[in-house]
């Protein structure tokens, strides 16, 4: 591989997918904790192998094709992320005592999903982004 050939936006991409399948064992290992209680649980355990494998495979085969299905996934991927910090956001506040900071403490993690997004955007930055 010749590394100092590849772009930036090539580099980012794959920057991109390692991040979203690390955050995704994270979100899966949280969501397994409390045992999957909701549906909406397994929304980033299965989103972010196929974000991690679309990553991959963008930037080993430049297709045009390709960097829109990205850029529409990475759209899904911020749009997952908005969700999630609202049912974290919402799930701190049912705790008894509400939105204390002992609840944000022991609550779900209400950055994690929000990290997600940012991934999301990091990705469609670097989809737009006209490196060569």
């Amino acid at each position: 591989m010749n590394w100092p050939a590849w772009s930036i936006d090539r580099v980012l991409i794959v920057f991109d997918a390692a991040a979203f399948l690390l955050i995704g064992i994270q979100a899966a290992l949280f969501h397994y904790r409390q045992n999957f209680i909701r549906k909406t649980m397994w929304i980033p355990v299965v989103g972010a192998p196929v974000f991690f494998a679309a990553g991959l495979i963008l930037a080993w085969y430049n297709a045009p094709w390709l960097r829109a299905l990205f850029a529409v996934l990475m759209w899904l991927a911020v749009a997952e992320g908005l969700a999630g910090f609202y049912l974290h956001f919402r799930g701190v506040g049912v705790r008894v005592g509400g939105w204390a900071l002992r609840n944000f403490l022991i609550g779900p993690p209400v950055v994690l999903p929000l990290m997600y997004a940012a991934l999301g955007v990091l990705g469609l930055i670097a989809v737009y982004l006209k490196g060569e």
